[in-house]
């Protein structure tokens, strides 16, 4: 149970800062990406040493394709980052109301109002794919670097997000986009099944390629 609450936890702080960074505090957009980016790093050496530090059903999708992940331990961890954004999302909903802030702030949820759902679909794609490969080849057993591995990961997602902020929200992650989806509803909502299938192809794409390049032993 402990790496599962390791996942429920990593992805709560995920959620919690990086939307907290866009809602309460009306951060930028270096301050969003940093926030996504830092998030993931703090968390990555807490608890890292005790789940793997994925805190993203794409994450844990590709370590599973990858055999770095029984099936088992995939099911839960899914289930685990799901709950953890969600229950972060909540939290951010009482914050907001505690704060009395107009429904207009939203909950961080991405979405694509100025592209098309299929331009979405592959920008998630395509992003995913860079941030889980470079995931697969800094903690792999030959190239990775155990002790600098969790800042390259957050300085990857953090300027990822970046880019990525004008055109889907920058989400990579279906536990990430699910909590603040539930809450905002909407097209956030409805437009869910981009969030959900771009980023476990991309991540499935990048599980094949870091094999290729040697990834794996």
């Amino acid at each position: 149970m402990r790496k599962y609450f390791a996942e429920f936890i990593g992805t709560f702080m995920l959620v919690f800062i990086g939307t907290g960074t866009v809602t309460v505090a009306k951060g930028g957009t270096l301050a969003i990406g940093l926030a996504f980016g830092l998030a993931i790093t703090m968390m990555a050496y807490a608890v890292g040493g005790v789940s793997g530090g994925n805190f993203n059903p794409a994450v844990s999708i590709a370590m599973l394709i990858n055999g770095r992940l029984s099936a088992s331990d995939t099911i839960f961890y899914i289930i685990s980052q799901f709950l953890g954004a969600t229950v972060a999302s909540a939290m951010l909903d009482f914050f907001e109301h505690a704060l009395n802030l107009p429904k207009s702030v939203g909950f961080g949820q991405t979405d694509f109002p100025k592209i098309s759902a299929g331009a979405a679909f592959c920008f998630e794609t395509i992003i995913t794919f860079l941030f889980v490969f470079v995931i697969l080849m800094v903690t792999s057993d030959k190239f990775g670097n155990a002790t600098m591995a969790p800042v390259a990961i957050g300085l990857t997602l953090a300027f990822l997000i970046i880019v990525a902020l004008n055109l889907t929200g920058g989400s990579l992650n279906p536990a990430r986009s699910f909590g603040p989806a539930i809450f905002a509803g909407g097209t956030a909502l409805s437009h869910y099944w981009v969030y959900l299938i771009a980023p476990v192809l991309g991540a499935a794409i990048a599980a094949f390629v870091g094999r290729w390049m040697g990834s794996e032993d």
